[in-house]
């Protein structure tokens, strides 16, 4: 079977034709880069926003965190979740142990979380769990009126968030 010019032409025009070809090498190199990236940044998460203001002092326990509510007390105010409740001067200068704005906050939290209708104990204690994110230079006075705060808002099971001792012997 001979093939018209035409025919061959067409062929011709096939042959020398190539398909769309896609450069894959630059597009694997951004994607190394961001899951390089994404894991060497993964370390470190932030709690809060403003957890830079508190030095969380060190411990050797190896015990992984809970999801509770967290309050954080820095030197110069108290933060519920992402909330500012109190001023550390005015709360040191009250001779009161109950801190009012703290208490009010903590209340109103317990309120929107869902009630715990169950008998077993560890699921109970973890409806009333709380952690203290604490400057590890605020005075134990101002420590004792948080956590005398807490617990009048029935939040019994007290936590304190510590950072990990770097080379702490197991």
């Amino acid at each position: 079977m001979k093939l018209t010019p035409l025919q061959k032409r067409a062929a011709r025009k096939a042959r020398n034709q190539t398909g769309l070809d896609m450069n894959l090498v630059s597009l694997i190199d951004v994607f190394t880069i961001l899951i390089f990236f994404l894991l060497s940044n993964s370390t470190e998460i932030d709690i809060l926003p403003s957890n830079k203001a508190v030095m969380l002092p060190e411990s050797v326990a190896e015990t992984s965190p809970r999801e509770t509510l967290m309050v954080l007390v820095s030197a110069s105010e108290i933060i519920v979740g992402s909330k500012v409740v109190a001023s550390v001067p005015e709360v040191m200068a009250s001779s009161e142990d109950l801190i009012a704005p703290l208490h009010a906050e903590l209340v109103a939290q317990q309120a929107n979380r869902k009630p715990v209708q169950t008998d077993d104990p560890a699921k109970l204690a973890q409806s009333q769990a709380i952690t203290i994110l604490g400057d590890k230079a605020i005075p134990y006075q101002l420590l004792r009126k948080v956590m005398t705060t807490c617990a009048s808002a029935n939040f019994t099971n007290v936590s304190f968030a510590v950072r990990q001792k770097v080379g702490a012997a197991s």
